[in-house]
């Protein structure tokens, strides 16, 4: 996600900078591809922005402004990462501690080739300067207000109904093909319940990518629980995609790849 908005601020005009410290290969293909400028650490990039965009798992948020705080940025910093309205307002005061500007935001949609598919929600008093700079797409955005920890708060139950369901029916195949009644399911199914071809691409597209949606489902059952609503779901929908971890970026996965893996 971050190569897309990436390419949309370089679409829209503006010069775009990337750290590669402790980044994979591809990432950086990616990016020379782009025509990104590579500052090496994130140190010399803070030094060298004047608006920091974060788009990161959302467990290693926290550290990653940690670390651009320490350098005494000034700039404007716009947390685009899926963590709740709660780490974002911890990530706010320590930015703010320092003398930078903070954005809320977060992203809803596939990695784009195409505008009009995925959406950067931002929200805080600063959130229109940032919008500004989006322009020229394939990602689109939109300003929730003045008020930081909205366009979180979006993001997170948007996440927590997309990807949480994708975790739930992953967890009932598991259960039905450890029952011996898979078919039978598919069968019923077909007479009134999901598509399961849709479904079962649907958990292949989501296995390669559950190490980064453990995290995720942590922030959403926190948001949940602040909001005095249960977040059991959501941690059991983070020990699903825990499970998973070892499918990192794998290609090519067959659902006999996944469901033992499910299983305790």
């Amino acid at each position: 996600m971050g190569f897309a908005v990436g390419c949309t601020l370089q679409n829209s005009g503006h010069r775009v900078l990337w750290a590669s410290e402790g980044r994979g290969a591809q990432t950086a293909e990616r990016a020379a591809t782009a025509g990104f400028e590579d500052t090496r650490t994130l140190d010399a990039l803070a030094r060298s922005a004047t608006v920091i965009v974060s788009v990161c798992p959302p467990e290693f948020a926290k550290d990653v402004a940690g670390r651009v705080a320490r350098t005494a940025f000034k700039g404007l910093y716009a947390d685009v990462n899926a963590a709740s309205p709660d780490s974002k307002m911890e990530i706010s005061r320590c930015l703010e501690a320092s003398g930078a500007s903070f954005v809320d935001g977060g992203i809803i949609g596939l990695p784009p080739k195409e505008r009009g598919r995925t959406w950067l929600y931002l929200s805080g008093p600063k959130a229109s300067e940032v919008a500004s700079l989006f322009t020229a797409g394939p990602l689109e955005v939109e300003v929730l207000g003045d008020q930081p920890g909205k366009a979180s708060a979006l993001k997170i139950c948007y996440a927590a109904w997309s990807k949480g369901s994708t975790a739930l029916i992953a967890a009932v195949i598991a259960a039905a093909n450890e029952m011996l009644v898979l078919e039978d399911l598919k069968t019923a199914w077909s007479r009134g319940g999901p598509v399961y071809s849709k479904v079962e691409a649907d958990i292949l597209r989501a296995a390669p990518k559950a190490w980064r949606w453990a995290g995720e489902m942590r922030e959403i059952a926190a948001t949940l629980e602040a909001s005095g609503l249960p977040g059991g779901f959501h941690h059991a929908a983070e020990d699903l995609y825990s499970r998973l971890r070892a499918l990192k970026d794998s290609n090519d996965l067959q659902i006999t790849d996944v469901l033992p893996r499910l299983k305790r």
